[in-house]
């Protein structure tokens, strides 16, 4: 038996006026969801635990079958280790996301713009990071480069505490109120400040106004963390595995946990991503020997967060024909009996632009043992009148492996 789980981050969402009331699940054409939901087990699933915020990485923490409440330690620090930044567990770390502020006088009345600089090459991001950590580097502070937007701050044998905001959480809202507070917020303040000062006339920004794209006004650090201690996979479920995503907090949550990060060439995070590559790898990784994979795509969270629901939709359409329907095929064609778990990790519902705790719908199908019980379709709604409500979401690995 081989086991995969297709995880779409922020696919569920709310109804939405913009696509006719409906929600992106209810619109998109997926009939490959459609057909393992009406033939398997279908429900609502919450994965992130009461009180705890509903960033992707408690939930995917979740989905990956480990309880956040026991195993969450911060963000920034599950990215770290994908970029291969050696940690101790005295350092604490934090995400550096290159931002667009606007151009007000004082940094406090600046407006969030942009999380992404208009999803910023790596190269020119690589760049910015580089020669800031030029001007900001000591024995005890570093800055990382990573891939696009998502970087990484470490501080050596340091205090944690520092309460902070996702920057895809404020859109269109004053900084004021979300500038970091408590432990290191002067730090992090004022290296915040000093890049904005730094980056007006970088050749990077010009380049990019030049282009009618947005600049890199800003540091921006959230995510605060300390290295985290995962019980192996394998250990926990029994399972040798991979993960094949394009984000480097997903990478980091699989190597902690023991599994094989696969690398595909092409894959973005966004609407843009090599879909089938991301397929191919998971095949190929299930029929070379490994017994499960975990398939991570980014591309309707951003949309979500990015309003763009016709791209959310395809998103959604895409992941069904590139990369379930692929994967199913592949493994009838070799005789392998297989298991899928399908869900997101939280909603990123268009109207609000972020994400939420709410429950997610889920569906566990085995080849072998086909139900005809299930919901017509994949939506949030078929999902919810089947009546099965899991109140925790990281016990949905057992089910998928277990039984």
């Amino acid at each position: 038996m081989k086991y995969f789980v297709i995880l779409g981050d922020g696919m569920a969402d709310r109804p939405f006026a913009g696509l006719g009331g409906k929600t992106p699940l209810e619109v998109a054409n997926h009939p490959t969801m459609d057909y393992i939901a009406s033939r398997g087990v279908c429900g609502m699933a919450k994965t992130v635990p009461q009180g705890m915020p509903p960033g992707s990485d408690t939930a995917n923490l979740s989905a990956m079958g480990y309880d956040p409440k026991i195993y969450y330690t911060g963000r920034s620090p599950l990215e770290a280790v994908s970029m291969g930044i050696a940690l101790d567990l005295n350092d604490v770390t934090y995400r550096c996301n290159t931002v667009t502020l606007s151009d007000d006088e004082n940094y406090e009345d600046c407006t969030m713009i942009d999380y992404s600089c208009d999803e910023i090459t790596t190269a020119e991001s690589t760049q910015i990071i580089n020669d800031l950590n030029e001007v900001f580097k000591t024995e005890t502070l570093n800055l990382y480069p990573g891939i696009s937007y998502r970087h990484c701050l470490v501080l050596r044998d340091a205090k944690d505490g520092a309460k902070t905001t996702p920057p895809h959480d404020i859109l269109e809202q004053k900084i004021t109120d979300y500038l970091p507070k408590g432990q290191n917020s002067e730090l992090l303040l004022a290296m915040m400040k000093r890049s904005r000062e730094l980056l007006k006339d970088h050749p990077v920004n010009k380049s990019r106004i030049e282009r009618g794209l947005h600049p890199v006004s800003s540091l921006w650090f959230w995510g605060e963390g300390r290295k985290p201690n995962l019980t192996a996979f394998e250990q926990k479920y029994g399972k040798k595995g991979a993960v094949v995503s394009a984000v480097d907090l997903i990478k980091g949550i699989g190597i902690c946990a023991g599994l094989n990060s696969i690398d595909v060439e092409g894959a973005t995070g966004n609407i843009d991503t090599n879909f089938p590559g991301k397929a191919q790898a998971a095949i190929d990784a299930l029929l070379g020997g490994d017994d499960f994979v975990y398939v991570h795509m980014e591309a309707p969270d951003e949309c979500g967060h990015r309003f763009e629901p016709e791209n959310k939709v395809k998103a959604i359409e895409l992941i069904d024909q590139q990369v379930l329907k692929p994967m199913m095929d592949a493994l009838k064609a070799a005789g392998e009996d297989f298991s899928v778990l399908l869900m997101p990790d939280h909603p990123t519902p268009l109207e609000i632009r972020t994400h939420t705790a709410d429950p997610v719908p889920f569906v566990i199908y085995r080849s072998n043992a086909e139900t005809d019980n299930g919901p017509a379709r994949y939506t949030e709604a078929d999902a919810a009148s089947t009546g099965l409500y899991v109140d925790e979401g990281y016990t949905l690995m057992s089910k998928l492996i277990e039984a």
